[in-house]
């Protein structure tokens, strides 16, 4: 995968980043970072500007970010509330669960949208649920355009100054990836115990 995407960035140039930053905001597990920092190295030995590859990434980023929030907005509450019905008994979930998530998500959604944006896989996905909660278009668009573009630059600017060495870089961000996932795989399991126990009557 990694040829196909040097090759395509070497043939498209910017329009080449920002589809292929695109795809990966819809389909994960194309790396970012590869991308990214492969741009940077690009603008040492190209005509290409720093700045105009951090600006098409985000572009990219926004684009499919927007897609995946179009997909949340498409799965009303209702079906949610049914899909949670019939089969979140396994998980422990109920239908009022929907609504308090939705509840928690209008109410400190901006920050995670922002916050999100930092963390491998979840980066994308959590367009889904921003669209599900009927999060407005335009708060959801500053804060994913926000926390992208800071992601996108310091990447893109790593890249062009480790030139030829930019495999260290995805190198590190692999690592800091991992590292996030378990993370988040931690607090996502101390947040699901602590909700069941709460929610069990004493």
């Amino acid at each position: 995968m990694q040829e196909w995407i040097i090759s395509i960035m070497n043939q498209f140039g910017y329009f080449g980043i920002a589809l292929l930053i695109a795809i990966e905001n819809v389909f994960p597990p194309i790396p970012s970072e590869l991308i990214l920092t492969f741009g940077g190295f690009m603008t040492t030995y190209t005509s290409m500007n720093i700045w105009l590859v951090a600006l098409c990434a985000t572009v990219g980023s926004v684009t499919g970010a927007i897609i995946l929030y179009s997909i949340g907005r498409l799965l009303p509450i209702k079906k949610m509330e049914w899909i949670i019905g019939k089969w979140g008994r396994v998980l422990g979930l109920k239908k009022e669960d929907v609504k308090r998530a939705e509840n928690w998500f209008i109410r400190r959604g901006t920050s995670t949208i922002f916050f999100c944006r930092f963390i491998p896989l979840v980066r994308s996905l959590i367009s889904i649920p921003a669209g599900i909660a009927h999060m407005r278009r335009g708060k959801f668009l500053l804060y994913t355009t926000l926390g992208t573009a800071i992601w996108n630059v310091v990447l893109v600017c790593l890249g062009a100054f480790a030139g030829a060495e930019w495999k260290c870089i995805v190198k590190y961000t692999d690592t800091y990836s991992y590292i996030a996932l378990v993370i988040m795989a931690v607090i996502g399991i101390g947040l699901t115990i602590w909700f069941i126990k709460k929610r069990k009557p004493h």
